[in-house]
């Protein structure tokens, strides 16, 4: 083969190997096709609409790999080897370096990808059942049979346990409004200032935690309603049932 050819494939590479070396100055190490892209779109200047236009593939699933986030599974994105293809020939590096760059830090899938998603949509993503609690009986755990109005379908990535409907409007500040269904995951704690569904007095309500050392304070988020304080041995009439993940709002 004549040296043209020989010296065309070092300068190909050499662009790979700037990249990790400006990235590595800048204290970050490229582990994830993500990153390479990023970086390559950060030093020549390219938009994303631009380097998805060199690289063949959609805007949408560019920005998916930058931010290593599948929205359908909320997991890190297994590219397949035709996307690190696409992506090694739009910087101008060779695949085989691609990949020994990303070997051991890059899950790579051996089959190919669905066909992307038109710009502007998105998947929907998998949802699991979870219990949406109504009226809750005195001395039940928050999640008994007997507490629990039916079964509603949660996106599997926001991870909670049940959910409750929003009766009122004592957190619309919070962007919580009144029928809102809120998503909440079980845990007996939260930090200070964390939005939980509490048990006091045997009812259940949604309010921000402040634990003290001599009491605990449950506030609203709406100036109307007054801070719930319990004090002392009150306190025990307080049950933090878990935080609150997210919610639902019938448009």
């Amino acid at each position: 083969m004549s040296s043209i050819f020989y010296e065309t494939l070092d300068f190909l590479s050499s662009k790979l190997y700037d990249i990790l070396d400006n990235t590595k100055k800048e204290g970050v190490n490229l582990l994830i096709l993500g990153d390479l892209i990023k970086q390559y779109r950060k030093e020549h200047g390219y938009s994303m609409d631009a380097f998805a236009q060199k690289s063949g593939l959609s805007k949408a699933y560019i920005s998916i790999l930058e931010r290593n986030v599948n929205p359908v599974n909320g997991k890190p994105v297994i590219p397949s080897l035709e996307t690190i293809k696409a992506v090694s020939q739009a910087i101008g590096a060779d695949f085989n370096d691609v990949i020994a760059m990303l070997d051991g830090n890059q899950k790579v899938s051996l089959h190919s990808e669905a066909p992307a998603i038109p710009p502007g949509f998105m998947p929907m993503p998998e949802m699991v059942q979870v219990p949406l609690i109504g009226t809750i009986a005195c001395g039940t755990p928050i999640t008994a049979e007997q507490n629990i109005e039916k079964m509603v379908d949660v996106p599997e990535y926001i991870r909670c346990d049940f959910s409750l409907t929003c009766h009122g409007d004592s957190m619309v500040d919070a962007g919580i409004h009144d029928k809102d269904v809120v998503y909440i995951r079980i845990q007996p704690e939260v930090e200070n200032g964390e939005i939980a569904a509490v048990l006091i007095d045997g009812e259940a309500t949604l309010k921000r935690v402040f634990l003290f050392d001599d009491h605990i304070e449950l506030r609203a988020e709406n100036p109307a309603f007054a801070t719930i304080i319990r004090i002392g041995e009150a306190m025990n009439t307080v049950a933090i049932e878990g935080k609150a993940v997210g919610l639902c709002r019938k448009l």
